[in-house]
């Protein structure tokens, strides 16, 4: 493990926050083209920074996004194929070196705040821990955090919370830091974290360390649960109904958490010093909107992995830019690295550095974007699943190849096609055999064992 060299140090490096939302889809957001929901905090850091119109998401579901963020490769590396089930035992496997690794050896302070799902903080995983045992999964500590703020994930209590719809009124009565249950908190889920990221910032600045902070939000994950005023009566009295309400207002209340971390690196003159990312872990759920493209959660199409991403550091990249380079949460790990002068020569990463981009460049991408998701019987997306459905998708600069299995479905052009709709399959043979022969290398290619612990 990386962590095992920590260095402490007292010299300060550049400040790193990631703003993950959970299914926030491309057309959920003001400044991405949402008619329907006001998020003027989002809009703002679009205009302090940069924006980003054709932004992947490492895959179409939760899990594999999440561990495609920290380790800058595709998640079938990791072999994980679908989100994470607390019963089956898979986990992200402790052989990938993830961020928080590579930043202590830095002198960083990390934390992960929130959303995990990525093994390790069951019941059972807890109460081992708790009694000096060794849990049987991995969890954000063994990972090579320096601390976490999370809630029990698994059963109990996550499915009764959402079935019950109080996921976000209720998780803080579950809370877990530092694999250790704590007292429970009355404040909305999604509140809490927050409050513990500023704590983070406090406690990293008194430290004279740097802080990585991986902020997970949940929202607007379901369950379709009312958000705190002002944001569910906004919408009421604009004559919103039912689930379209809850969202609409969670997605608004998830809008002023953010405002309010931004606030906050303001408020203690940290915005030159302090890269901001914001992301989804995929494309929107069913009351959602995939904007202009095809396809949602749980699909291969472009609605379920275009996913907005917005970048701020004051001072360094410049306010108010679009920019249409191609980018992907595997992009993540390399940028930091090369902003904090780290050699990745021997991770083998999938990823690129997006420092090019973020000086104001567009970077037209030379390597092959891989994707691989497991069907999902239920698409969680709105109206009918796009046909076909497909498990693997090859795409290079505007060419996206799309397979069933190992066989192939479809061609676009996503140049003059963004929205799918024109079939080129056998009609550019040579492109069609190239990425081809990329989703091949791909399948066969070694894989990390995620049930190794």
């Amino acid at each position: 493990m990386l962590f095992a060299c920590e260095k402490k140090t007292t010299e300060k490096s550049l400040n790193i926050i990631i703003l993950l939302a959970d299914d926030l889809g491309y057309g959920d957001v003001g400044c991405y083209g949402s008619p329907a929901i006001e998020t003027p905090n989002i809009d703002m850091l679009a205009k302090e920074g940069m924006k980003f119109t054709r932004f992947y998401a490492g895959s179409a579901v939760c899990s594999p996004s999440r561990a495609s963020i920290l380790t800058g490769k595709f998640p079938l590396r990791m072999n994980l194929r679908s989100a994470l089930l607390s019963e089956n035992n898979t986990h992200l496997s402790t052989k990938a070196v993830i961020i928080p690794e590579i930043l202590r050896t830095k002198g960083y302070y990390t934390a992960l705040i929130g959303k995990w799902h990525l093994g390790g903080l069951t019941n059972s995983n807890i109460d081992n821990r708790e009694k000096g045992q060794i849990a049987e999964l991995p969890g954000p500590l063994q990972h090579g955090f320096n601390h976490y703020l999370a809630t029990i994930e698994g059963e109990p209590p996550r499915r009764k919370l959402i079935l019950n719809k109080t996921m976000y009124a209720e998780s803080g009565k579950y809370l877990i830091s530092d694999d250790r249950r704590i007292p429970p908190n009355n404040k909305q889920w999604d509140e809490i974290k927050v409050d513990e990221a500023i704590a983070v910032i406090d406690k990293s600045t008194q430290m004279k360390r740097s802080f990585f902070i991986d902020l997970c939000f949940d929202a607007p994950h379901t369950p379709y649960e009312a958000a705190p005023e002002p944001h569910y009566s906004k919408y009421k009295q604009m004559g919103i109904e039912g689930d379209q309400l809850y969202f609409r207002s969670r997605v608004s209340h998830l809008d002023a958490m953010i405002g309010k971390v931004y606030a906050a690196l303001n408020e203690r003159n940290l915005l030159e010093t302090t890269l901001i990312i914001l992301t989804s872990d995929n494309g929107s759920i069913s009351e959602g909107s995939s904007g202009p493209f095809k396809g949602a959660k749980t699909d291969l199409h472009e609605g379920g992995l275009r996913v907005p991403f917005i970048v701020v550091w004051k001072g360094h990249i410049s306010a108010g830019v679009t920019n249409a380079s191609i980018g992907h949460h595997v992009d993540i790990l390399p940028t930091i690295c090369e902003i904090s002068k780290t050699d990745t020569s021997g991770l083998s990463l999938d990823g690129i550095s997006l420092l090019k981009s973020f000086q104001n460049n567009f970077v037209r991408r030379k390597e092959v974007l891989l994707f691989q998701m497991d069907k999902y019987s239920d698409y969680q997306g709105h109206g009918v699943r796009p046909f076909p459905q497909t498990t693997l998708v090859a795409m290079k600069d505007n060419w996206k190849l799309s397979a069933d299995s190992m066989t192939k479905k479809e061609l676009f052009n996503l140049n003059s096609d963004f929205q799918e709709d024109f079939n080129l399959l056998g009609k550019h043979p040579e492109i069609e055999n190239e990425l081809y022969k990329e989703i091949v290398k791909f399948w066969n290619a070694p894989r990390l064992n995620n049930l190794d612990y």
